[in-house]
């Protein structure tokens, strides 16, 4: 159980570190790296086959979440749905725009 949940920590903390330091694509390295090093793991600790599955998954997931927290915390000012709602535009829209009604 403790190599478990040393695993979603250690997942958790590469989904963090990924998010907040590199981009989307470093994932396609990162989560196969998570998966095999995961399966590893709980192959040596004694694991089965069909137990290690959803752990494995788990691991996936709880990355995934990290980074997508991690994503969210670093564009939390650019994230904004009041330029959707008020019909005004934010900083990134175009003011320029002509015969907007026609």
């Amino acid at each position: 159980m403790t190599a478990v949940l040393l695993l979603l920590l250690a997942s958790a903390i590469t989904g963090l570190a990924t998010g907040l330091i590199f981009r989307v694509w470093t994932l396609l390295l990162v989560s196969p790296a998570t998966a095999i090093l995961t399966a590893t793991v709980l192959q040596i600790s004694g694991f089965g086959f069909w137990t290690g599955i959803p752990i494995v998954v788990g691991c996936l997931i709880a990355g995934q979440l990290a980074y997508l927290a991690a994503t969210f915390y670093l564009h939390r000012g650019e994230l904004s749905m009041q330029d959707d709602i008020d019909g005004e535009p934010g900083e990134h829209g175009h003011r320029d725009i002509k015969n907007e009604n026609e």
